[in-house]
């Protein structure tokens, strides 16, 4: 198989021939008449059908036989299940036992009648009557689960139908755009390979023996239902070398871990005393006042209501405690992250180093780097706010990055040009241009600080969040409703006050460009 060298031009059919290999005249026939249609046009490919994955791994197309194999298991399991399961072998045994037991109490019954026992035997003939009554139960769901067997036969045979006629209509179809992707990128594959289609081949006859072995058979063996590891062999002692590792950086670091904290602790101190002891009527009216001059005079009118919600529910000190632990995150959040993205936009080493930490602190589960907060920081309102700092940095970090990467380099190289310094070029070209991707970038991490409050709760920061926690465990319905309404009004009013001074930003800029 040749793939054409870059520049060269081939006529289409000899470009589809060389690509096809095997077959070459077919896939010309069928790959012309899809690109002539604008619409989908019917191919069927007998090979694609029949052989499903197999085909598709000896094209190439792994991801599609990986596709194809868990669609065909799909419909494989209750066929197999059908054909050679024993689905009413558990009612069967039933069945044995209840009439077991049948004949134990007729024996009873009638040692009661030769005594004499007249009641007593009457008492026990009931209980025997009972159990064939049972006993006839059980029968019927014998042969419900047997008919059952039939169901599913006929069922999974027309499902593999429909599925092979799905694979034989879209392979020529899914194979025509490989072939696109083959002429303008170097290294795809093209082609029929027999070392991958035996591949293929030893890998489905593998997988799909193992499923259905492990579906069909009444006890499976153990090694396909557990991995055949104890816990014992690895992990515990692996715990144990964490709980080491952490153990000693908390005494080795700890006087830096404490440094941290009492700078944020500052922070959320300094921010809880405006919020909090401040009067509420002066922090409300700073809030609305703020609310009106940034968004407009309907985010003001909704801030109001979600204010008055805030106070009259009792909700105001929990609420301003809560916007003051999000204040600092989101502080620090834009304080590390607008750096940060400025620095991974210049330099792609730092961003492949970077990239993998940000993608952790995506996807790591919340509660599982509450472990290490905890470990390093304790409990209370600075972890709190280290762990939401965790949760909502990624997007400030990310959106800078990607806004300073999509200001065009015509745009840059005018301004070096004009004899702009670098920092000027950051300032008055890059960051004005990258405005709105780094704005949605700040509206995200205040979002998702302001998520974490309920997960921050767990190591004692307090807020509305530990209300919807409290509600959570004592399954408190109403109590848990009311706080998360007011978390929702928090996030919405920052959301609305956020967007809408970028927005009313943005429009003075426009006005002034036009003007």
């Amino acid at each position: 198989m040749t793939t054409p060298a870059i520049g060269e031009t081939l006529d289409l059919s000899d470009s589809i021939q060389r690509f096809a290999g095997r077959n070459g005249a077919y896939y010309v026939h069928q790959f012309t008449k899809i690109q002539s249609s604008s619409r989908f046009s019917l191919s069927f490919n007998w090979s694609g059908a029949l052989a499903g994955p197999v085909w598709a791994g000896a094209r190439g197309l792994w991801g599609l036989f990986c596709c194809l194999a868990i669609l065909e298991l799909l419909v494989l399991v209750p066929l197999g299940q059908g054909l050679w399961s024993d689905l009413g072998a558990e009612e069967r045994t039933r069945v044995e036992k209840l009439e077991h037991n049948y004949d134990r109490m007729l024996g009873k019954v009638q040692k009661a009648k030769d005594k004499g026992k007249t009641a007593k035997a009457a008492k026990l003939q009931k209980n025997a009557d009972n159990l064939n009554n049972a006993i006839a139960r059980t029968k019927l769901k014998v042969v419900k689960a047997e008919n059952t067997a039939t169901v599913l036969i006929i069922a999974g045979l027309i499902g593999l139908l429909l599925v092979k006629l799905f694979e034989g209509a879209w392979a020529n179809a899914i194979y025509e755009k490989h072939y696109s992707r083959w002429r303008t990128q170097r290294g795809a594959k093209s082609g029929l390979s027999w070392t991958t289609a035996v591949i293929a081949a030893i890998l489905v006859a593998a997988v799909y023996a193992t499923t259905l072995y492990r579906f069909t058979v009444a006890i499976p063996p153990e090694f396909l239902v557990d991995f055949p590891v104890e816990k014992a062999t690895y992990q515990e002692p692996a715990t144990q070398w964490i709980d080491a590792k952490f153990d000693a950086a908390a005494i080795k670091f700890g006087d830096f871990f404490q440094s941290i904290a009492k700078g944020i602790r500052i922070v959320l101190e300094a921010l809880e005393t405006m919020l909090v002891d401040t009067p509420w009527p002066v922090v409300m009216s700073v809030i609305v006042i703020t609310a009106w001059r940034l968004a407009g005079p309907r985010v003001a009118i909704f801030t109001i209501a979600a204010l008055a919600y805030l106070a009259v529910l009792g909700y105001w000190e929990k609420s301003m405690s809560t916007v003051a632990l999000l204040g600092t995150a989101a502080l620090i959040c834009i304080l590390v992250g607008v750096p940060l993205g400025v620095w991974f936009s210049r330099s792609e080493r730092a961003y492949s180093v970077g990239r993998p930490a940000l993608d952790f602190m995506q996807s790591m589960p919340a509660f599982v780097y509450l472990i290490p907060v905890i470990a390093f920081f304790g409990t209370g309102k600075p972890p709190g706010v280290i762990a939401s700092i965790v949760f909502g940095l990624p997007p400030i970090v990310r959106l800078t990055n990607l806004g300073l990467r999509q200001v065009p380099h015509n745009i840059k190289e005018a301004a070096e040009a004009f004899g702009a310094t670098k920092w000027k070029i950051l300032t008055g070209v890059e960051i004005p241009l990258a405005l709105p991707s780094i704005m949605t970038g700040i509206n995200q991490t205040i979002l998702f600080c302001l998520s974490a409050v309920v997960i921050a709760a767990l190591i004692g920061a307090k807020g509305l969040g530990f209300d919807v926690l409290v509600a959570l465990q004592y399954a408190a319905k109403g109590q848990g409703v009311l706080a998360g309404l007011a978390i929702l009004f928090c996030a919405m009013v920052i959301d609305r006050i956020v967007q809408g001074s970028f927005r009313k930003s943005h429009d003075a800029r426009a006005r002034s460009m036009v003007s």
